[in-house]
């Protein structure tokens, strides 16, 4: 079986306009994204992009018990992978759908939403609909975490966000951009 890395990088060859890179997050990325969520005040968590599940690991653990994760993940042994590692979380494919999954799971608009979408190798009417369906899913004042490996989604998230702060992640490989963001 290969390793979580090596699938990943895989994947990556295979599929160069899915996976936005070649090896998963690294820590040091993963505690800054996470870093400002406020877990205590969280009833429902989307994921998108979840890839090998390392920020969904760090979900589960800090998540309260209440609180209702959607994952949405569109490789399908992904997706099954991480079914069987997290079963009490709801499974969608396709982000550009969010609004018909909440619907099918029956969730409100959600507290908070981490991507780690590539959306710079995404087509710009694809991009926009899932940044669409991000700002409607979103209740008024959730958070908006993503990553990024450019700062070419900033303009576009200064349109469907108030406040959005960058933060760089240079121990990541390649180095990243945190977006924070507030509805």
């Amino acid at each position: 079986m290969l390793t979580s890395r090596a699938s990943f990088l895989y994947k990556f060859i295979l599929h160069p306009q899915q996976i936005g890179s070649v090896t998963p997050s690294s820590s040091f990325l993963i505690k800054k994204a996470l870093s400002n969520i406020p877990w205590d005040n969280v009833d429902t968590l989307i994921e998108l992009g979840a890839g090998n599940g390392v920020f969904t690991e760090v979900i589960a653990k800090n998540k309260k018990n209440s609180c209702q994760v959607l994952i949405v993940e569109k490789d399908y042994q992904m997706r099954k992978t991480l079914q069987a590692n997290y079963p009490t979380f709801f499974y969608g494919s396709k982000a550009e759908k969010l609004d018909w999954l909440l619907k099918h799971y029956e969730m409100p608009q959600v507290d908070c939403i981490i991507s780690g979408l590539p959306f710079s190798i995404f087509p710009e009417a694809l991009r926009n609909s899932i940044m669409d369906v991000i700002n409607e899913s979103l209740k008024p004042g959730g958070i908006y975490i993503g990553y990024q490996y450019t700062l070419q989604m900033k303009n576009i998230l200064k349109r469907y966000f108030h406040e959005v702060n960058v933060h760089f992640v240079p121990m990541n490989l390649p180095p990243a951009f945190i977006f924070c963001c507030k509805k």
